[in-house]
């Protein structure tokens, strides 16, 4: 079965990862911008960053037959400082013009602070003006409240919810998500977010239209092969193939293809 894992953050993972997404049927990857570990200090940091994942990713990815796609956007952990912010934003059109490029994320709300709720406004306005796809990162914590506010941001802003997948969902907030039209992204990150398991049951809950599932993986504790799991249980436990295949295929290509640099063989 063809499959997209549409939130991956390959910077952090090893070659042999790559081989193996490969060989379990991923054909490609995004990867959205993240938040590294520590705050950068200097807006030239994140252009080098957004260089990598711009250049090297997608050539190493090339190696392995995957197509590496990304994402370009500043984390609201980094966004307390709207000076460095600002900066960051200033130079973010020279990463987004570029072939591999696809859209705007993560960005979202983390503490939700007056400064990240800014610094989400002026992303979703330049994604607006640009008309492409937007990955948002919805807290960990005071996940409800959280996403309503991200929701209500989405609203003002007037985003095309057709461009915007809200990521991170669990069982409180996936319906307020499809409810208002918005794509609705469920993170397979086994200790902090879901389990495949878990992520098969919403499915079941919440059905497959307008779902997309990821791993997210990263430095922590993460699977590169979670979606790809995530498929075979839903196979083995009362699925359709049709059904995985629209949440682990054809709904990340839907949803990406809104920008005409995505494509796929």
């Amino acid at each position: 079965m063809r499959m997209i894992d549409p939130h991956a953050h390959m910077f952090s993972r090893t070659t042999d990862d790559y081989e193996n997404m490969a060989v379990a049927g991923i054909e490609c990857v995004v990867e959205p911008a993240f938040w590294l570990g520590l705050n950068r200090r200097y807006a030239e940091t994140f252009f080098d960053y957004f260089n990598h994942i711009t250049t090297f990713e997608p050539q190493r990815a090339a190696k392995r037959g995957i197509k590496h796609y990304c994402t370009i956007g500043c984390n609201p952990k980094e966004t307390e400082d709207l000076k460095l912010f600002q900066d960051v934003l200033a130079g973010m059109p020279e990463y987004l013009d570029r072939d591999s490029a696809i859209g705007i994320g993560e960005i979202g709300l983390n503490d939700m602070t007056p400064n990240e709720e800014t610094a989400l406004i002026m992303q979703l306005e330049l994604a607006k003006k640009r008309g492409c796809p937007v990955l948002i990162h919805s807290p960990h914590n005071n996940k409800l409240e959280g996403t309503l506010r991200i929701l209500d941001i989405l609203k003002e802003a007037g985003n095309d919810p057709e461009l915007v997948d809200v990521d991170h969902c669990t069982e409180e907030t996936i319906k307020h998500v499809k409810d208002r039209g918005y794509w609705s992204g469920i993170t397979m990150y086994p200790r902090t977010k879901c389990t495949p398991q878990r992520a098969r049951d919403m499915l079941e809950r919440f059905g497959t239209d307008r779902m997309l599932i990821n791993s997210s993986c990263d430095w922590e504790w993460s699977d590169p092969l979670a979606v790809p799991k995530c498929v075979r249980l839903m196979l083995m436990t009362g699925f359709s193939r049709e059904e995985a295949s629209r949440v682990a295929f054809e709904n990340p290509r839907r949803f990406l293809s809104a920008s005409p640099k995505f494509k796929l063989a």
